[in-house]
């Protein structure tokens, strides 16, 4: 895991010192090792910051030359299947690393290359006899790749502070006002966007050629043209497909040669990775998780059964308030964009503990969408009901003069149109703004369109209502959200995270797997228990799910409430100029009358707010 920048400009546009700091700036990232590379003309740079992880040698260092010296590479993240490929193509490699083996694959295939990589990946590739630079991401999104592209000016970077650093780049920088507005509806800003109007991301599955002044972006793999006319819906056969996928996905992802261990929550997802890679290792599997000291923030019970059951060597944590709120500081920077998922705390926290044992971790993400784990696929489901859409209005009505949990529901049966059902359920469901209130609360230079785009490609069948929204949430949610959250969270303390889930081969035998079989009834992720349960006891998974939260709520009122009179005063919110501050007022004194729903909304304003103060004149 490390970090990349680069730049690519045939009028001078760019220096080596630019380059320097653009790399240096993400020293969070690889405290290992720095390397640069600028082409004679100075024209092409790239830069690398290594965390090392596989092949510990200098000789691993990057940038890296391919064997007949034609190509230059930075590269970001793990190719796990690196020694298959290595065989297929009969390379000879000078190290053990997996970056030789991408650098020789690209030089004998060209872009097809990338259909061999299985793993999680952002690779820069300069070839210096076209003067042609090349970029890759991983299918998924798992590694970021941010970059700028004016007027025949082109930079990267795995974080945007990256993108930053060039005095010329940041002097044209401006915000993008649809973002914004995006942002407030549900909490994250969805790729190719970003706040700044000139900044973008890299579409997960894609391609950059970048020759001439001129950038062509090319899709390799979506997950909507994955599906199949027919769903599998054998119960015997997906079980034991999802558990050789699983076991040899998490068998992938233990290939290092630094420590490693697993967050362990003692949920679904996090409990069958952890108890596969037990299964492999032939020693006790380091595991990590936190607990609040608050009663209902505090699950660490349930991991310490699930390692006392597999034999793991575990490391529990209890974090009080101060502990969490002394990264409150660092949460709200680090992610160079508002970016209002709290969870971002407790994962930084984990991240930061963990790091003191082991340099690489494994992680549950993307559990819940391929299997249906969110009741999130409930509301689409009852949504795309002909009763409910016909009597959705009255519902609403009569729901927003209940007390607070129906409150909450109301805003969920209230949306503006069906196809805009699927973003609205997210939002709703993370208690931000609904575009309703959206329509009240911003100004008018802030009435943009939502950019989150629901028409997805035809897949090979049709999907139910629930199985949509799973689809919606691989592509921006899981993505865009928790992706970004633990990619920030873990790198800046130099941890690694890998995410078995994530692997393609899952996430397609998932797509092409019957709703039935991930939902049973009542129970959710239904096979994936089922594969669980081979190694953990069921009865310790009976109780409700409960998410990887901190109690924000009660921080806002209290601890937390100097950000509110900070960020949320009148004069700030007029300064900012992107709500009305007289809306402010109003959700502030429901806030403290005890509509607790409301935290999240406001949470999004006091980060709005702090960074169109810190950035917005840029």
């Amino acid at each position: 895991m490390c970090g990349i920048a680069g730049f690519y400009s045939n009028n001078g546009h760019f220096s080596e010192t630019d380059l320097q700091q653009m790399t240096n700036v993400m020293l969070h990232r690889g405290p290992d090792a720095a390397g640069f590379y600028t082409n004679p003309a100075k024209t092409c740079g790239l830069g690398h910051r290594r965390l090392s992880i596989i092949d510990l040698s200098a000789a691993a260092n990057q940038p890296m030359f391919s064997q007949s010296g034609r190509y230059v590479m930075v590269f970001n993240g793990e190719v796990y299947n690196f020694q298959e490929i290595q065989a297929k193509l009969n390379i000879h490699p000078r190290t053990t690393s997996d970056t030789e083996i991408i650098l020789e694959a690209f030089e004998q295939k060209g872009v097809e290359f990338v259909h061999l990589l299985n793993g999680m990946f952002a690779i820069a590739i300069y070839d210096i006899a076209e003067h042609a630079l090349y970029l890759f991401r991983d299918r998924l999104g798992v590694k970021p790749v941010y970059y700028y592209n004016q007027d025949g000016n082109f930079a990267f970077g795995s974080e945007i502070k990256s993108l930053l650093q060039p005095a010329q780049l940041k002097k044209n920088l401006h915000v993008y006002k649809p973002a914004v507005r995006t942002f407030l509806y549900a909490g994250y800003i969805p790729e190719p966007h970003t706040i700044y109007g000139q900044i973008n991301r890299l579409p997960a599955g894609s391609y950059a050629i970048i020759k001439n002044n001129k950038t062509e972006i090319g899709s390799y793999w979506k997950p909507g043209k994955k599906i199949k006319p027919i769903a599998n819906s054998d119960f015997n056969t997906a079980k034991k497909e999802l558990k050789e996928l699983l076991t040899t996905s998490v068998r992938y992802r233990m290939i290092s040669d630094v420590p490693f261990g697993t967050f362990l929550s003692g949920g679904i997802d996090s409990s069958a990775v952890t108890a596969i890679a037990q299964s492999i290792s032939n020693q006790p599997v380091k595991t990590f998780s936190i607990g609040f000291k608050e009663a209902k923030f505090n699950e660490s019970e349930y991991a310490r059964k699930v390692s006392e059951h597999l034999g793991t060597q575990h490391h529990e944590f209890i974090v009080t308030e101060n502990d969490a709120l002394e990264l409150i500081d660092k949460m709200m920077t680090a992610y160079d964009e508002p970016y209002a998922d709290s969870s971002a705390i407790p994962t930084m926290l984990v991240s930061k503990l963990a790091r003191k044992y082991v340099t690489m971790t494994l992680t549950g993400d993307g559990g819940d969408e391929l299997f249906l784990g969110y009741g999130a696929y409930d509301w689409a489901k009852r949504l795309n009901s002909p009763l409910f859409q016909l009597l959705r209005k009255p519902i609403a009505a009569a729901l927003s003069q209940a007390g607070n949990k129906y409150k909450r529901g109301a805003g969920v049966f209230n949306y503006k149109n069906s196809g805009r059902r699927k973003s609205h359920i997210f939002s709703q469901e993370q208690y931000f703004f609904s575009e309703y209130e959206l329509d009240e609360l911003v100004t008018a230079g802030y009435k943009a369109e939502i950019i989150f785009n629901e028409d997805f490609e035809r897949p090979g069948r049709r999907l139910s209502a629930a199985e949509e929204q799973a689809l919606y949430d691989i592509k921006y949610y899981l993505k865009d959200d928790l992706l970004v959250k633990v990619d920030i969270a873990t790198m800046q303390f130099s941890l690694e995270a890998r995410s078995p889930f994530l692997d393609y081969r899952i996430v397609e035998f998932a797509l092409n797997l019957s709703e039935d079989l991930k939902k049973k009834g009542d129970v959710s992720k239904y096979l994936l228990k089922e594969v669980l349960y081979d190694y953990v006891p069921r009865q310790f998974f009976d109780r409700p799910k409960w998410g990887f939260s901190i109690p924000l709520s009660k921080w806002l009122k209290t601890d937390l409430h100097y950000l509110i009179d900070k960020y949320l005063s009148e004069e700030r919110v007029i300064q900012c100029g992107v709500v009305k501050p007289e809306k402010v007022k109003r959700l502030l004194t429901r806030f403290a009358a005890g509509e607790d729903f409301l935290y999240n909304r406001i949470w999004a304003l006091v980060l709005l707010h702090k960074w169109m103060s810190e950035h917005a004149a840029n």
